[in-house]
């Protein structure tokens, strides 16, 4: 696992597919800030709280200027039920090696806890809010599932 990246820190490159089965990059959001929040499985309570939180201040969070953008390690199809199940406007990436939430520090580490979410391919819930030139902003090391709107809004 790579070591989570701390404000200040170039955002760890990236790339793969949403929901809609669009490939998406890092540099595709250049020049625009962007809501990277990973969560542990598509459809559970917290999961469901946390992106329907986001799905409800969207407006608001794209008045500011960011684009949100989900990951977690279930594929595309799963993404796709989740999505339409709670109407997020918002994509959701397809993380199925684990490569992008590893590179944010998300999946891994030390001990027998984190070695058992890893082989589940459980990632962790953290936010990074990233600028528009690529760098992390702010790290939201535990979101509030149920307000994780109102943290993010502060921060942008």
């Amino acid at each position: 696992m790579a070591a989570r990246p701390r404000p200040g820190d170039p955002a760890p490159d990236f790339r793969g597919v949403t929901t809609d089965g669009t490939t998406v990059s890092l540099a595709d959001f250049r020049g625009r800030k962007l809501v990277l929040y990973f969560y542990p499985m598509d459809d559970t309570p917290g999961c469901t709280k946390q992106a329907c939180s986001l799905r409800d201040h969207d407006a608001e969070i794209v008045a500011k200027g960011a684009s949100v953008l989900g990951v977690s390690t279930q594929d595309e199809a799963s993404h796709r039920r989740f999505t339409e199940k709670y109407r997020l406007p918002f994509p959701l990436l397809a993380d199925r090696d684990g490569k992008v939430a590893r590179a944010y520090g998300a999946l891994g580490g030390p001990g027998l806890l984190a070695a058992a979410r890893t082989l589940a391919g459980i990632a962790d819930r953290v936010t990074f809010v990233i600028d528009g030139e690529g760098r992390i902003a702010h790290v939201i090391d535990r979101p509030d599932a149920g307000h994780h709107a109102e943290e993010v809004l502060a921060l942008l």
